[in-house]
C-alpha cells in the first residue's frame, strides 16, 4: 500500500481504470468516445465548454423525465393493491426552474414548494395551483395570502403561529383551504444531523403529543379543511426501515384522529437517497414504494382503519443523478502530509459557491477527467475550488490519473440536486448557468449570474465618481 493510499477513506479503493464511469452515479446517457471525451445525452462536454464555458451545470432532461415517470409508476403500482391512490410531489427545493416544473408536471407529478419564491416559479411555469403543496417552517402572512388566493392545493401547517396566520386569512374570505399538519414522528433517519428532520429538537412541525390539539383547532375553524398528516424523516436515506417505523407511529396517530372525522391523505415525505460514489447502494424506487406502502397498509389493518390515499415528495431521486457539473482544472499541487504520505490537490474554476454540500454536510462526490482518456496510474486527489476557504472542497477524496493537468475538463456527477439550489456568489465568483441536454442538443434553461450582474446589484456604484486611480496611474501623485 502506498503512502498516499493510507490517506484515502476506507471505502475508496484505487480503480482498475480511472477513466471508467460508475453506472449508478452518472446519467444513463453518459458515455465516452474513442478519445475519452465524455458526452451526456449525445452532447460532448468539449462542445458544452466551448459554447457555454465553465463552471457549468448540465442536466439531462431525458433522465429527469424518466425518473419522474418511474417514481410515479412505482408508487401507483404499490398503492393499487390496497385500493388507494398515490400522488407524487416533486420537491422543488432540490432544484427548481421553469423548465424542470414543466418536465415533471408533464410526466404526471405534482409540485411541492416551501417558500413564496418557489411558489412564484411554479406558477410562472404554468403549474396548476391545485396540484401544488406548500410547506415550510415560517410562511409569512403575504406568502400564505398569496397561496390561498391562487387556489393552492394544500398548505402544510408547521406551527401554532402559522395556524393563527392562516385562520385570519381564511376568515376574511370565502374559500376553504385544505391543510395538512406536519408531525415529527421521532424517528431519527440514519443520515447527517442536518438532514434528519423528524427528531424533536429541530425547527419543523409538531410533536405526536401536540398534533391532536392542532387538528382539533383546525376542525373547529371555518374555512379550513383538515385533510391529513405530513411527516418527513430526513434526506439521502437508503432502505425502508426508518420509513416503516415512522409510518407505524404516524398511522397510530392517524387512527386516533380518525375518530373525529375522515382523514383522506397521509403524506410521508421523501428523502430517498441516490448514489454519489461507487460504494453507495440506494434502494430501487420500486422496492422503496412497495416497502413503505405495505408497511402503512399493515399498520392500518392493525388499527382497523382504511388505508388512506398516500403522498410522497421525492426531489433528489428525480434530479440528482441527472446533473453533472463541469469544471476546468486550473492548478495542481502535490502536498506532503504527516507520515510521508502525499495528496494531490486539484483546483478547479468553481467550488463551494456552486456545490455547498461537501462544506455543509461533509458530502462525498465522485469525479472523472472528461476531456480525454489517460493511461496513467491513478493517484489520490482532493478536488478543491478557488474560494478563500480551507473547507472549499468539491470532492474530498478520489482517484484520478496521475497526469491530470491544468486545462483538463473535470466532471463531477450526481449534482442535479441541492447544488444550483444552494449556490452563492461568494468571493464574487459568478454563478454558473444551467444547460439542459437532450437528443444531442443543448440549451440554456437558467442563465448564469455574470460579473456585470454582480456589479449592477451594488448600489454604491450607481453614478459613482471615478476612483482616483481608476483610469490613470498614480505617478506624481501627492
Amino acid at each position: 500500500m502506498s503512502a498516499s493510499t493510507t490517506l484515502a477513506p476506507e471505502w475508496l479503493l484505487p480503480p482498475a481504470d480511472a477513466n471508467a464511469l460508475t453506472e449508478s452515479v452518472w446519467p444513463a446517457s453518459a458515455q465516452r468516445d474513442e478519445h475519452g471525451v465524455l458526452s451526456i445525452a449525445g452532447v460532448p462536454v468539449s462542445q458544452l465548454q466551448r459554447d457555454f464555458g465553465t463552471p457549468l451545470y448540465v442536466v439531462d432532461e431525458g433522465e429527469v423525465r424518466a425518473n419522474a415517470r418511474r417514481t410515479l409508476a412505482a408508487f401507483r403500482a404499490a398503492a393499487e393493491p390496497h385500493g388507494v391512490q398515490a400522488r407524487v410531489y416533486y420537491a422543488g427545493k432540490a432544484f427548481l426552474c421553469a423548465e424542470v416544473v414543466r418536465w415533471v408536471t408533464e410526466e404526471g407529478l405534482a409540485v411541492d414548494v416551501c417558500t413564496g419564491g418557489e411558489l412564484a416559479v411554479a406558477l410562472a411555469a404554468g403549474a396548476d395551483p391545485a396540484r401544488l403543496g406548500f410547506h415550510g417552517n415560517n410562511k409569512s402572512v403575504d406568502e400564505i395570502e398569496n397561496a390561498v388566493g391562487v387556489g393552492i392545493g394544500s398548505i402544510v401547517i408547521d406551527s401554532w403561529a402559522e395556524l393563527d396566520r392562516l385562520t385570519g386569512i381564511v376568515q376574511r374570505g370565502t374559500a376553504t383551504q385544505a391543510v395538512l399538519v406536519r408531525v415529527n414522528s421521532g424517528v431519527h433517519a440514519e443520515t447527517h444531523d442536518f438532514l434528519a428532520t423528524a427528531h424533536e429538537d429541530q425547527k419543523f412541525g409538531f410533536t405526536l403529543d401536540e398534533a391532536p390539539g392542532v387538528v382539533a383547532r383546525i376542525r373547529a375553524t371555518a374555512g379550513l379543511d383538515f385533510v391529513g398528516l405530513h411527516c418527513h424523516i430526513g434526506s439521502q436515506i437508503f432502505g425502508t426501515s426508518g420509513f416503516e417505523e415512522s409510518a407505524a407511529r404516524i398511522v397510530a396517530l392517524h387512527a386516533q384522529l380518525s375518530a373525529g372525522g375522515e382523514i383522506p391523505v397521509l403524506n410521508l415525505g421523501g428523502g430517498f437517497g441516490i448514489a454519489y460514489t461507487s460504494v453507495d447502494d440506494p434502494t430501487p424506487i420500486e422496492s422503496l414504494a412497495s416497502g413503505i406502502v405495505d408497511a402503512v397498509a399493515r399498520e392500518c389493518a392493525r388499527h382497523a382503519i382504511p388505508v388512506p390515499n398516500l403522498a410522497f415528495e421525492p426531489g433528489r431521486a428525480i434530479v440528482g443523478r441527472a446533473g453533472v457539473t463541469l469544471y476546468e482544472v486550473g492548478t495542481t499541487k502535490a502536498v506532503d502530509v504527516d507520515g510521508g504520505a502525499q495528496r494531490l490537490y486539484v483546483s478547479v474554476d468553481g467550488g463551494m459557491s456552486d456545490n455547498a454540500r461537501p462544506a455543509l454536510y461533509g458530502a462525498d462526490f465522485s469525479a472523472r477527467i472528461a476531456s480525454r482518456r489517460s493511461d496513467d496510474e491513478p493517484v489520490l486527489v482532493r478536488v478543491v475550488g478557488k474560494h478563500c476557504e480551507s473547507g472549499d472542497i468539491v470532492v474530498d477524496a478520489e482517484y484520478l490519473p496521475g497526469d491530470i493537468t491544468p486545462g483538463d475538463l473535470l466532471a463531477v456527477p450526481a449534482t442535479g440536486a441541492y447544488c444550483f439550489s444552494l449556490a452563492s456568489t461568494y468571493n464574487y465568483v459568478p454563478r454558473p448557468p444551467v444547460i439542459a441536454v437532450r437528443d444531442g442538443a443543448a440549451r440554456t434553461i437558467v442563465r448564469g449570474i455574470t460579473l456585470r450582474d454582480l456589479l449592477s446589484f451594488d448600489a454604491g456604484l450607481d453614478a459613482a465618481p471615478a476612483h482616483p486611480g481608476s483610469d490613470q496611474t498614480n505617478e506624481g501623485a501627492g
